[in-house]
């Protein structure tokens, strides 16, 4: 998008972040649909990986290469980065699954993980518009860590679900509440509209995650603070959720989960709150960067 599209590279570091440690950050970077593989460098600065690898996406996801990001080519510019992982087979969605988000939705945590499916034509880059669809009024944002699958699991245990993680990235389950939950049937009516997928900035693997059950996540709105919230809230694990889908269906390479979100929802506010014209979403997750999304109506 034209005010932001130079907004991205290192100004996806938060605040408290310089970017001068060694954290390899896989990025997609360039005009939407025409991504190329990178990295960020210890300045933020976007290093081409293309020599390296075709694109994070697919089986490479498995395998992704160890590489000195100041070795790498310096791409000139400040280039938009699109969605960390392309060619996304399944966006898997967990519902529920903060105790704090269920105690302000007045629900009970459930006994098993809630599933639902977000359509991959909603996922857009960390930067992008989110379009507002027609007859939209109950726009929501919802801040989740996302899992990106990198090895085909099916069947596989809680120990050694993490063996089958590419890495960690954010994810805004943005909601339309009213077709979500008035127009009856699934979720994935208010969930899948048109840039209601946002995904980024970065690819970071496991390794780099002391623990990926301790995570700060926030989301501001107008920079006024909306969501604050720890993965240790998840009262199903991210080894759980894997070891649980894999049990119903092959999960595989460049697959994303988002696993749920902590409270401060808009329709958790009393009064509640939706997204209007004009707004602009800031998502943080320790270690994983930062989300700004302009939001409008879809034309």
């Amino acid at each position: 998008m034209a005010s932001l599209a130079g907004w991205a590279a290192a100004a996806m570091l938060p605040e408290n972040d310089s970017g001068s440690d060694e954290t390899m950050r896989f990025v997609r970077y360039g005009e939407a649909g025409q991504e190329k593989p990178g990295v960020l460098d210890a300045n933020g600065a976007v290093r081409d990986l293309s020599d390296h690898i075709d694109d994070l996406a697919g089986e490479a996801l498995g395998n992704l290469p160890a590489v000195d990001p100041a070795s790498l080519p310096l791409v000139p510019g400040e280039p938009r980065l699109g969605p960390p992982v392309g060619g996304v087979g399944k966006f898997v969605c967990i519902g529920l699954n903060f105790s704090d988000h269920a105690a302000e939705a007045g629900l009970q945590p459930p006994p098993e993980p809630i599933v639902f499916m977000k359509a991959t034509s909603a996922i857009i880059g960390p930067t992008d518009t989110v379009l507002m669809p027609r007859g939209s009024t109950r726009s929501d944002w919802e801040v989740e860590l996302a899992i990106v699958i990198g090895r085909h699991a099916k069947y596989v245990s809680e120990a050694d679900a993490l063996d089958h993680v590419a890495g960690y990235t954010i994810a805004n389950d943005v909601s339309e509440r009213e077709f979500q939950i008035e127009r009856k049937g699934q979720w994935t009516k208010g969930k899948s509209c048109d840039t209601f997928g946002p995904i980024g900035p970065w690819l970071v693997t496991p390794d780099e995650i002391p623990d990926v059950q301790a995570l700060d996540m926030s989301l501001d709105v107008n920079g006024e603070r909306m969501q604050t919230g720890n993965t240790s809230s998840m009262i199903f694990s991210v080894a759980h959720i894997i070891s649980y889908l894999s049990g119903m269906m092959s999960l595989h390479p460049g697959d994303v989960i988002a696993t749920g979100t902590p409270p401060g929802v808009g329709m958790g506010m009393k009064p509640p709150r939706y997204l209007k014209d004009g707004d602009v979403m800031t998502l943080e997750i320790t270690g994983l960067g930062r989300q700004q999304l302009n939001v409008t109506y879809d034309p």
